[in-house]
C-alpha cells in the first residue's frame, strides 16, 4: 500500500496513518510523520579586494561530507542571465563549462566544494554566485553570494 501525494505543499505536513482490516488478525496500523520543507536559498554578501583570492562556500551550514553525496552545481549570474560554471556529480571529478564571463584558469571548485576564483578582478563586483545542491529531484537547495570588489 502506498500513498502517492501530487502537489506536495507545506500545508501536507503531518502524521498519516494507514490501516487496515485483515483475518483472522483484526486491524493493522502504520503511522507516518511528513515534514515538507519549502525550498530556501540563503543570501549573502562576499566582501574582497582587488587581485585577492575570493572563497565562497557553497552551502554554510552543511558539512563537506554531506555535499559530496549530491549531485551540485555553481552558476553565475550577471544582468539578469545565469551561466554554469562547474558541476560535480558524487565521486566524480569537477566537469567546467565553456563560459565566456569568467576565465577558466580563475576558476576552480576547491574543498567543500568551495568556489575558488583568483584573481578577483573589478568585473567580478556585483556577480551573484550560486550553489544548487540536488538532493532530490524535487529538493535542491541554493545558496547565492554577491560579490562586492574593493580596489586599493
Amino acid at each position: 500500500w502506498a500513498l502517492h501525494l501530487k502537489n506536495v505543499t507545506v500545508s501536507l505536513s503531518g502524521q498519516y496513518e494507514c490501516s487496515f482490516a485483515t483475518y483472522p488478525f483484526g486491524t493493522k496500523a502504520a503511522k507516518i510523520q511528513l515534514i515538507v520543507k519549502a525550498e530556501e536559498e540563503q543570501h549573502y554578501v562576499k566582501e574582497v579586494w582587488l587581485n585577492q583570492t575570493l572563497e565562497i562556500p557553497c552551502l554554510e551550514d552543511t558539512t563537506s561530507e554531506n555535499l559530496s553525496n549530491y549531485p551540485l552545481k555553481w552558476l553565475v549570474g550577471e544582468n539578469g542571465r545565469k551561466e554554469e560554471l562547474v558541476t560535480k556529480e558524487p565521486f566524480c571529478p569537477a566537469v567546467y563549462r565553456n563560459r565566456s564571463t569568467l576565465d577558466r584558469q580563475r576558476v576552480h571548485l576547491g574543498l567543500n566544494n568551495t568556489l575558488k576564483i583568483f584573481p578577483t578582478k573589478i568585473v567580478d563586483d556585483g556577480r551573484v554566485f550560486s550553489c544548487h545542491v540536488l538532493y532530490h529531484p524535487e529538493r535542491v537547495q541554493k545558496s547565492s553570494t554577491t560579490v562586492r570588489v574593493f580596489g586599493k
